[in-house]
């Protein structure tokens, strides 16, 4: 007997906002992509009062984050592994654990470390009472290391955007870009002459653009990195 899946076609809005693409489904689902190796999932706020709505490797976005490692089961794992197999289909085999990449590439650990001390250093000092870097220092490290076959320097580019973009969200704006840092060249795409498009490290309120007519934006959308016209 064959299985039919009916498929449901959900309205969304696609725009571009600063350096990221954003899908905004009707159903209350939002998708920010920064077009690399980061994609953040929210959801409006009725979900969250709408307890037992959501499940799976995201949490249940219940406001607390102790039973975010709930099972398929639904008992709280206290290791990851076990927490992630629970949610795999059947067909798939377990995940297991991947060795550290610094142990893996020792020659690019030193190189990672001096690279991502940005996240510790004075360059963010306004921002570590308000978001422990230390987390995104460790994910930096690792991330950097593994990036051993091309794109090594985005990889660490990305990995101190995500700590930026934390510090954003929580009231803390660094401007931590440079020529010899991640650089971004808004001026590239200015036409000859005139100077439209301007950087902006904290993002930049809603407007209205081509991709938004309307000049209306949802109150979900954070404030992006990126360039602005």
């Amino acid at each position: 007997m064959e299985t039919a899946i009916i498929k449901q076609e959900i309205p969304y809005q696609m725009r571009t906002m600063g350096l990221y693409l954003m899908i905004e489904a009707n159903n209350g689902l939002m998708l920010i992509w920064d077009r690399k190796t980061t994609i953040h999932i929210k959801l409006s706020p009725e979900f969250n009062v709408s307890k037992g709505h959501v499940c799976g490797l995201c949490g249940n976005y219940d406001g607390n984050a102790n039973d975010d490692f709930t099972t398929r089961s639904q008992a709280i794992a206290v290791e990851t592994l076990d927490f992630v197999n629970s949610w795999k289909l059947s067909n798939c085999p377990d995940a297991t654990l991947i060795q550290d990449p610094c142990v893996h590439n020792p020659y690019r650990e030193a190189w990672a470390q001096r690279q991502c001390s940005i996240i510790t250093s004075s360059v963010f000092s306004t921002c570590h009472s308000q978001v422990d870097p230390s987390p995104f220092y460790d994910a930096c490290v690792r991330d950097a290391c593994a990036c051993d076959s091309g794109g090594d320097y985005e990889c660490f580019c990305t990995a101190v955007t995500a700590y930026a973009q934390a510090c954003n969200e929580a009231g803390a704006c660094v401007a931590w870009r440079s020529p010899k840092i991640c650089p971004l060249f808004c001026d590239y795409y200015n036409p000859p002459g005139e100077c439209e498009w301007h950087y902006k490290p904290c993002g930049a309120p809603c407007m209205q653009t081509c991709r938004n007519p309307s000049g209306n934006c949802s109150s979900q959308i954070p404030a992006l990195e990126g360039e602005n016209s």
